[in-house]
């Protein structure tokens, strides 16, 4: 199997965008451009910094990149649902950020 027992993709290489739609789908989100932005900003964090980022990390990356509008908790929750950095990694095929419950 390709996931851990949390959703989680075992290998991030493996990632592909059918596997994020198909991740996303199952949790009622449906995506678009706004959240493609953001799940590739996250491959981009994970890539350049060798783990996936937690809620503030992210978002300091995302306000750097694409602005505060952007960045806030609110907009993320609006596209990710609650904990949009776990979301957000899942979908992305990275591992769960360290300091997501």
């Amino acid at each position: 199997m390709d996931f851990d027992a949390e959703g989680f993709l075992k290998d991030w290489t493996l990632w592909h965008e059918y596997r994020a739609t198909d991740i996303a789908n199952q949790n009622n989100i449906t995506l678009n451009d706004s959240h493609w932005e953001i799940i590739n900003l996250a491959r981009d964090f994970f890539k350049a910094f060798d783990h996936a980022p937690s809620q503030r990390p992210l978002a300091r990356y995302i306000k750097v990149k694409l602005g505060s509008n952007k960045s806030s908790s609110i907009y993320l929750m609006q596209l990710f649902g609650q904990s949009p950095a776990k979301m957000i990694a899942r979908i992305a095929g990275l591992p769960k950020p360290k300091n997501c419950l």
